[in-house]
């Protein structure tokens, strides 16, 4: 079972919160002051999942940080009050770094996997990277999906299964293996993300998505507080 909930997922039978792309510091990056609002709304929506769910554990699926460089004082008081936030609400948290926490080891010292699997065997990881744990399902970030309805963007998670190339033997034989992936939506509101509209699996950057057609996009209204499950790609694209 999944929940799907404000760019995030609850999984009851892990009893876990999994959010992905906090990219800390997109403000600042954006050649604006830094009071975007990307701290408080950030901390705001945690602090909301958090007393929600009342998760036992808090797993961030990679790219806590943006810039690849120096990080700044504001993105590490950002990250800070982030870590203060779970760690009032008594959960614990790992972080599997993503692509972009090069720097991520400067700021923080807690808990961290490149692969991390939870008590219903389903394995959290960023997702830029082949997995190497095997797994029925995989919770990853990393491609920031969005889908344009009516003229209109939204994130939106993608779930279908992913294809891995097994080892070939000599004779070229072998099964790929497939595993159910979820992908999400970039937890930072500022990230535009990439419309999946008219991409293909070769426009993504990450291995586990090989036949974007047949992922299904799952849009939450969260004014409606309705989680929103549409067709596979391949059916849906010539709907919008």
């Amino acid at each position: 079972m999944v929940v799907y909930r404000d760019r995030a997922v609850y999984l009851p039978d892990a009893d876990v919160l999994v959010l992905a792309d906090l990219h800390l510091g997109r403000a600042e990056a954006s050649n604006v002051d830094f009071p975007l609002g990307e701290r408080q709304d950030l901390v705001e929506r945690l602090d909301a999942l958090l007393n929600r769910f009342e998760p036992a554990q808090v797993v961030v699926a990679g790219d806590v940080l943006h810039s690849f460089g120096r990080v700044p004082v504001a993105v590490e008081r950002s990250l800070q009050s982030l870590l203060a936030t779970i760690d009032d609400a008594g959960v614990d948290l790992v972080v599997t770094p993503g692509n972009h926490d090069s720097q991520l080891a400067v700021v923080y010292d807690g808990a961290t996997a490149d692969e991390y699997r939870l008590d219903d065997g389903t394995v959290v990881c960023h997702g830029h990277e082949r997995p190497s744990s095997e797994a029925d399902r995989y919770v990853i970030g990393h491609d920031h999906p969005t889908i344009e309805i009516e003229g209109k963007r939204r994130p939106c998670y993608l779930y279908g299964q992913g294809v891995f190339d097994a080892e070939r033997g000599e004779s070229g034989g072998g099964t790929d293996a497939r595993a159910d992936v979820l992908m999400l939506p970039p937890f930072n509101r500022l990230i535009r993300g990439v419309t999946v509209n008219g991409t293909h699996a070769a426009d993504l950057q990450s291995p586990f998505v090989r036949r974007l057609e047949e992922f299904h996009p799952v849009v939450r209204d969260e004014d409606g507080d309705e989680t929103l499950r549409f067709p596979p790609l391949g059916k849906l694209r010539s709907h919008l």
